[in-house]
């Protein structure tokens, strides 16, 4: 009897969002993805998915998809490849690599990755190569460092309330993200709050975004004063006995020279710095200090500026001085990931670790590939590389230089990738991946508290392959340091890691498919003291030496000696001046996820095209016509797109959602062109929200 093909399977979304949806996976008669789902029984996907995910099988069965492995044999970018077999090719990087290492010594080798998929043992298992190898190591710079060192700096601990409590609370503060487009599961707890309990939805951000549309208030504020706003709020929770000083004198370090010091921190000064009305940041005051039942929902939009972590510090200092920790549907929420607790040993191999080899920056690719010698921190050029989930050619800053280091002849770079990407599109050997449903692995929820299993439920087609394939292959014929990880599967790794860890076996977890580590509510909230030392929050952090989650081994990165003592606004960012009189912020779109999802039809039709977006008034000041084409540009370079008018951002401050392919501009540049990759106090990070531009009409 012919078995028929299942109707349906469980899954979880792979791509670097905070939501990680648990996912219902639904087929054809002919055993065909057909549509995906949120699933219902998971309590914080609640049956909700983003649509660019519930469209998935358009990205499965696209045509593009690369099938076979690939060598250039044109110039770097022309899009000139031949076929070759997988031994062929794996046989061909094992010389190129070796060859590095013989010329110039293993470090000149970068294997370079990051979140294109958060499963721990596909994404993560690079590491295990590049330990055993002695290569290059990578410190991770886009993302978390200033949201977690900001949040860390105050609480101890990267975690707090349930992020389901938002669906109890009576006030939720979002501040910082756009979760209509970027984790569509905030707003599910967030509705749900208001529908049951009349909640109010407060939204802080620099544009008016689909999120703030559905807010009861919501303010815009200018780019990289989120720190302003926040010091005149508890300006006002003082001065109007707002302040839970039981609270305050329990749970937190300096709470009267907080109060002195915030003296001067009026709204009427704020608003100066934020260009909101004194009135407005007086109104969200008193509703903060009037609601206990408050939950601050803390994004990382705010942070991706040369102040953030600042900025992330003083928001979550709201909470304490309030004293809303106290309540379930309290407190301050940014990321969930200290309570996971893995052993991820087998996957990362920390044991092969060299701790003297160099970690070179991500953010600072370009200016490593063209040979800055501080970037590559006095060693040697970086002659080969291999690319896993990451698309630098569009997702790294200053991209001039990244175009012009993986234009080298003498760089030789290998990029695993699904499509065909700008990266790819450099690459001298492009080997085709598997997506998420064709491969095992398992997820954490940044964002939640579940760990997930994400079993294969599809096969791939001829061809791709899954991550760890690659990396177990390219060690087996680089004669790299002997570890048991590297012959262990997918699956192996899962369940040593869950047996590891205390959370039992795959078998268990392929019945249960997620477990809910959610501590306890006295943990949660910190009843019993928070993650420092004294068990206090932390109003005064000691910035050089905090505990960040992400701090890489030496001294703080960044003028982290200049970082205010307790909560203020901190004007280190890329100011406006005559030259580049407008404030650029690159903004997430709601059809894209980085740049995944830029390849489909339907994300793309969405979206329509590349605009940045400005305020009549400052483009009648400009010259500039709504839907004419502009040049946008800095010291950086130069971009082409079109406007478009708007009055709903900040007084000089201009907005472009993307990430767009660069082949969408019209001069073939992204808008990566524009970001700075300077490292940020006090650990590191790309400011990617935080760029002075000037823009004029097209000629």
């Amino acid at each position: 009897m012919t078995q028929q093909p299942p109707k349906s399977a469980f899954s979880a979304c792979p791509h670097d969002c905070p939501s990680t949806c648990a996912l219902d996976i639904n087929f054809d008669d002919a055993g065909r993805v057909k549509r995906v789902n949120g699933a219902k029984d998971n309590a914080y996907t609640a049956g909700v998915v983003c649509a660019k995910v519930a469209r998935y099988a358009e990205r499965l069965y696209h045509p593009d998809r690369l099938m076979k492995p690939l060598r250039r044999v044109g110039k770097k970018g022309d899009g000139r490849f031949e076929e070759l077999s997988w031994d062929a090719a794996l046989d061909l990087i094992a010389d190129k690599f070796l060859e590095a290492e013989r010329t110039f010594g293993a470090q000149s080798v970068w294997p370079y990755h990051y979140a294109g998929t958060m499963g721990l043992v596909q994404r993560d298992s690079i590491h295990r190569f590049r330990h055993a190898k002695g290569y290059s190591r990578q410190f991770d710079s886009f993302c978390t460092n200033m949201a977690w060192t900001g949040y860390v700096a105050g609480t101890g601990k990267l975690a707090g309330p349930d992020p389901r409590e938002m669906a109890v609370s009576d006030q939720i503060v979002i501040w910082g993200t756009n979760p209509v487009a970027t984790q569509v599961n905030v707003m599910t707890h967030a509705i749900a709050a208001r529908k049951k309990r009349g909640a109010r939805i407060i939204v802080v951000d620099v544009y008016r975004t689909e999120t703030m549309k559905q807010a009861d208030i919501g303010l815009v504020l200018k780019p990289g004063t989120d720190a302003a706003l926040a010091c005149a709020i508890m300006h006002v929770l003082f001065r109007d006995g707002f302040a839970d000083w039981d609270y305050l004198n329990k749970y937190t370090d300096f709470p009267n020279e907080l109060e002195s010091h915030l003296q001067q921190r009026t709204p009427d000064w704020a608003a100066a710095i934020t260009g909101l009305p004194a009135a407005e940041i007086e109104e969200v005051a008193r509703l903060i200090g009037s609601e206990k039942k408050t939950y601050f929902r803390l994004g990382y939009g705010f942070t991706r500026s040369r102040n953030g972590a600042v900025g992330m510090h003083a928001a979550c200092s709201i909470a304490a001085v309030t004293g809303s920790w106290q309540y379930e549907g309290g407190g301050a929420f940014h990321n969930n990931g200290a309570i996971y607790e893995l052993n991820k040993s087998m996957i990362e191999a920390p044991d092969l670790k060299d701790p003297q080899t160099r970690a070179l920056d991500q953010s600072l690719i370009g200016r490593i590939l063209t040979g800055d010698e501080a970037a590559l921190l006095d060693g040697p050029p970086v002659k080969a590389m291999l690319i896993q989930n990451t698309n630098p050619m569009s997702v790294a800053p200053e991209q001039e230089l990244v175009r012009a280091g993986f234009a080298r002849e003498d760089l030789f770079t290998v990029v695993h990738e699904q499509f065909m990407t700008e990266t790819a599109q450099m690459a001298d050997i492009v080997l085709p991946a598997t997506q998420f449903l064709e491969h095992d692995d398992i997820y954490k929820g940044g964002g939640h508290q579940y760990l997930m299993l994400g079993p294969k439920v599809v096969e791939a087609p001829d061809g791709p392959k899954e991550n760890i394939f690659v990396i177990n292959e390219l060690a087996k014929r680089l004669d790299s340091k002997p570890h048991p990880g590297s012959d262990m599967s997918a699956r192996d790794h899962i369940d040593w890691m869950l047996r590891h860890s205390g959370y039992g076996t795959l078998e268990d977890l392929e019945a249960q498919k997620w477990i809910d580590l959610q501590p306890d509510f006295q943990t949660a909230h910190y009843v019993n003291g928070f993650g420092h030392a004294d068990g206090k929050f932390h109003f005064r952090p000691d910035w050089g030496r905090s505990s960040a989650p992400n701090k890489p081994e030496g001294d703080p990165m960044g003028p982290w000696q200049a970082m205010p003592d307790l909560p203020d606004q901190w004007d280190v960012v890329e100011a406006a001046d005559v030259e580049h009189p407008f404030r650029l912020v690159t903004a997430p779109a709601r059809s894209f996820l980085n740049s995944s999802f830029n390849e489909t039809e339907a994300s793309r039709k969405k979206e329509g095209r590349p605009e940045v977006w400005i305020r009549p008034d400052e483009a009648e000041k400009a010259g500039i016509a709504d839907g004419a084409l502009v040049k946008m540009g800095n010291r950086r370079g130069v971009v082409t797109l079109h406007a478009r008018l708007v009055d709903t951002v900040a007084p000089g401050t201009v907005i472009s959602e993307g990430l767009w392919p660069n082949e969408a501009f019209r001069d073939g540049k992204g808008i990566n062109t524009l970001t700075g990759a300077e490292p940020v106090a006090p650990y590191g990070g790309a400011a990617f929200h935080d760029t002075a531009v000037w823009i004029r009409t097209a000629s």
